[in-house]
């Protein structure tokens, strides 16, 4: 991708490494049965993070705001879950 300054193999890795990260969180809280809300928030953790790397750590041609536009909006859409999850956890099917 020469346009980004990234290699097309790096640029794939970029896509995977946030969807292992909240599949890595899906497991540990079923492992440890942890409520529901608390899963979507570290999720939305998880999403804050990336988004926060990949606009402002990676360096400037190779960084990706608008991926982390889309994980910022991931993480707004996990943190509303969570807390409708919290209040009432039998209708939320998460």
């Amino acid at each position: 991708m020469s346009h980004t300054g990234v290699d097309v193999v790096d640029f794939l890795f970029y896509t995977i490494y946030p969807v292992i990260g909240i599949f890595v969180v899906e497991m540990i809280s079923r492992l440890v049965k942890a409520p529901k809300w608390a899963k979507l928030w570290t999720q939305a953790i998880v999403s804050i993070i990336f988004g926060v790397y990949y606009w402002f750590v990676l360096p400037a041609p190779q960084n990706f705001p608008l991926t982390a536009l889309v994980m910022f909006a991931l993480a707004f859409a996990l943190i509303y879950q969570g807390k409708r999850a919290r209040i009432s956890p039998d209708k939320s099917p998460y």
